[in-house]
């Protein structure tokens, strides 16, 4: 399968569980688009975490243009006020639209899962087919020591009291796939 069918699989598998998936030119189109996210959420902060040091760099600066707070590290120092993460997603899970995070950083677990919207970017490169495709990648990431590995499948949703379906009750209420359009060799 090549590059363009895996990104149309991903996106109309991610959107099957309610997540927003858009393409993204660059880290810059990234970093706008979750400022503009967040200010039409009414949020007022965002907790990056694993950006390279130019999209953080532009964040911090486009953050405060538009009256929102970067929070640093450590997370554990602003768990009730984390609105929106934005983070690397380092794999993509195409027939599923599953993302997977080498989750071993504390700070990351925090971002993810205390954030009400996350905000994940994920390269086309990092696009596989199924997860047999992770095999070897998961060996790795639970050799010595092991990692934390999330999977990651839309929203947080839960129908276990009275099989009443609740959104975010583990997890964020929403999550964006920005996928990274990369230039054809």
């Amino acid at each position: 399968m090549n590059a363009q069918d895996l990104v149309a699989l991903m996106t109309q598998r991610a959107q099957a569980v309610q997540m927003v998936v858009r393409a993204c030119a660059d880290w810059r189109d990234a970093v706008a688009y979750t400022v503009d996210v967040t200010a039409d959420q009414k949020g007022a902060t965002i907790a990056p975490w694993g950006l390279p040091e130019e999209a953080h760099e532009l964040l911090v600066r486009r953050a405060e243009s538009q009256g929102l707070r970067v929070l640093a590290p450590p997370l554990r120092d602003h768990l009730e006020e984390i609105h929106t993460a934005l983070t690397p997603a380092h794999w993509g899970i195409a027939e599923t639209g599953t993302l997977v995070l080498d989750s071993t950083s504390e700070d990351l677990r925090l971002a993810t899962m205390l954030s009400e919207t996350h905000v994940l970017v994920l390269p086309e490169s990092r696009l596989r087919l199924s997860s047999l495709d992770m095999v070897d990648t998961l060996r790795t990431w639970h050799g010595e020591p092991p990692r934390y590995v999330a999977f990651i499948s839309g929203a947080s949703r839960t129908a276990d009291i009275e099989r009443v379906l609740s959104i975010g009750v583990h997890g964020p209420q929403q999550v964006h796939l920005l996928i990274l359009k990369e230039a054809a060799p």
